[in-house]
């Protein structure tokens, strides 16, 4: 007849290797919820890594918008002549007989420079 009396179930001892594998799985648990937080794969980098992403996606949009319009303008130069007269009338500042042309100082020549009132053109 083995009767325990109520303080005598208080005083259970746990033995020490369930206390040794709660530690070693606490330690495990902690060290990798702060690299799951915190480390070079973590919600954090992720986060950052995607909205890199969009912005990178969205300068490959753009990229492809003006590559879309510098095809466009080499397929109307390839083929059409009057696209290739205003072209050269707008950019090199060519003009037909009869005709006068004045030139601002707002206005970029075709290097994309500044044209001024003063630098010796006509």
């Amino acid at each position: 007849m083995n009767m325990r009396t109520e303080s005598g179930r208080s005083r259970m001892r746990i033995p020490v290797w369930k206390i040794l594998i709660l530690g070693i799985a606490l330690t495990v648990n902690a060290t990798l919820f702060s690299r799951l937080a915190w480390g070079p794969q973590s919600i954090i980098a992720y986060r950052e890594l995607s909205e890199q992403q969009t912005v990178l996606e969205e300068k490959i949009a753009a990229a492809d918008a003006d590559n879309a319009a510098v095809s466009k303008q080499i397929r109307l130069l390839q083929s059409d002549d009057k696209y290739v007269e205003k072209m050269i009338r707008r950019r090199l500042n060519f003009v037909r007989d009869n005709e006068i042309l004045y030139l601002f100082s707002d206005r970029e020549d075709a290097f994309g420079q500044r044209v001024h009132a003063d630098d010796g053109k006509n």
